[in-house]
């Protein structure tokens, strides 16, 4: 069985909205006032606290007299807020993320529903504290013999209301292919394929510049605090929208294919995090979505059978000769095409590197090799402390 999240529109009535939007007030404030919590605590007394302690906290502000209103709502939103805080920091102490950041109104919001806060019923969904069941725009069914786990109703800045249904469903394997391919991420063609197919950045945020620039303008001749201004955010909001699911909308089509298609998929383990740092091709990386796109195809090979294999990202896969293995000194990003001094073969860039890629994911998936950056660090790491030990003492 697998974990898989079913997103739909919904249209709450006036009722709905209210208890909704103060549902999710409450869940960012809880949010908040634990976050700062915990930071005063550490800074003032070096204590961590941790879920426990922020659900005692939950209970306290509850019976104080200013915060009598965190009890007209569900109290599960509420402590799954607080689950996700622990969740955060666990991400921060480990180094997958960033210290975690206040809750902003203006950014939406979202709450979360366990089973013992909402009723799934004849196909309905009625949350808790509300006797009317949600207006869901069902554009795909539930599996069949189903019923959601979690929901969570989120708002978005552009004033669209969404339910994700998180469901267990069995997902049946695709049928075994003898296709494989080796993908080689770029700015001017989005991918390169080992078949030597080429597929062109659609550029979403470049189609909608103008019109974004337009609203912006707009948005900041407008007087803060107006309903004019509240507008003119709206605005805002609906163009980043497009341009986002217009993004995903490409992203999806195209790993779906390339999960349908080849039955091995090899990437490179690229570090956008650094890349983006690059002031000149930082827009162009960050609308290619890089990140987002090596993430699906990664979930949808395990849903469907199929083998995901990540390259190292110091593999020289452009500067590498596909025929002869000769490897060049330098290769900058202006040279698209060049030919091998050893062998004198000629090669396109991008396609030369999708092939070195699917040459070096199938000698990992056949043989086992690792050659992942943990290894390679660690083996840095190993020379350097060597090295130093090596060293004599200064007098």
């Amino acid at each position: 069985m697998t974990q898989k999240a079913f997103k739909y529109r919904f249209y709450p009535t006036p009722e709905q909205e209210v208890l909704l939007r103060r549902t999710m007030g409450c869940t960012r404030l809880v949010y908040n006032r634990a976050l700062a919590a915990r930071t005063q605590a550490w800074y003032e007394h070096q204590e961590r606290v941790g879920y426990i302690e922020s659900n005692s906290m939950l209970t306290n502000w509850k019976k104080q007299e200013d915060l009598q209103f965190l009890n007209d709502v569900s109290s599960v939103p509420l402590q799954q807020g607080l689950r996700h805080l622990q969740t955060a920091f666990s991400n921060f102490f480990a180094g997958r993320a960033k210290y975690p950041n206040f809750k902003k109104k203006h950014d939406g919001g979202n709450a979360e529903f366990t089973k013992a806060a909402f009723r799934f019923k004849d196909g309905q969904i009625f949350l808790a504290k509300s006797s009317q069941a949600l207006a869901i725009r069902w554009s795909r069914q539930l599996p069949l013999g189903v019923e959601p786990s979690t929901i969570t109703v989120k708002l978005s800045p552009s004033g669209r209301w969404t339910v994700s249904m998180l469901v267990d469903v069995e997902i049946e394997r695709l049928p075994e292919s003898s296709n494989q391919v080796g993908v080689d991420l770029g700015i001017t063609s989005l991918v390169a394929l080992s078949s030597g197919e080429k597929i062109a950045n659609p550029r979403g945020f470049k189609a909608k510049k103008a019109k974004l620039r337009k609203a912006q303008i707009a948005l900041s001749r407008k007087q803060k605090g107006s309903n004019n201004r509240q507008k003119a955010r709206l605005k805002v909001a609906k163009v980043h929208a497009e341009i986002s699911d217009a993004r995903n909308d490409f992203l999806h089509k195209l790993t779906t294919r390339l999960v349908r298609e080849n039955q091995l998929i090899a990437v490179e383990d690229l570090s956008v995090k650094n890349m983006v740092k690059n002031k000149k091709l930082a827009l162009s990386m960050s609308d290619a979505s890089w990140g987002e796109l090596v993430r699906q195809l990664e979930y949808k090979c395990d849903w469907y059978g199929r083998n995901f294999v990540k390259i190292d990202r110091w593999f020289p896969s452009s500067k590498r000769c596909g025929n002869c293995g000769h490897i060049v000194d330098k290769l900058p990003l202006n040279i698209r095409e060049w030919n091998c001094p050893n062998c004198g073969t000629h090669h396109d860039r991008d396609i030369n590197a999708s092939k070195n890629i699917l040459a070096a994911g199938l000698a990992v998936s056949v043989c086992g090799a690792n050659i992942r950056p943990d290894r390679l660090e660690s083996k840095r790491q190993l020379r350097k402390t060597s090295n130093g030990n090596k060293q004599k003492p200064k007098s």
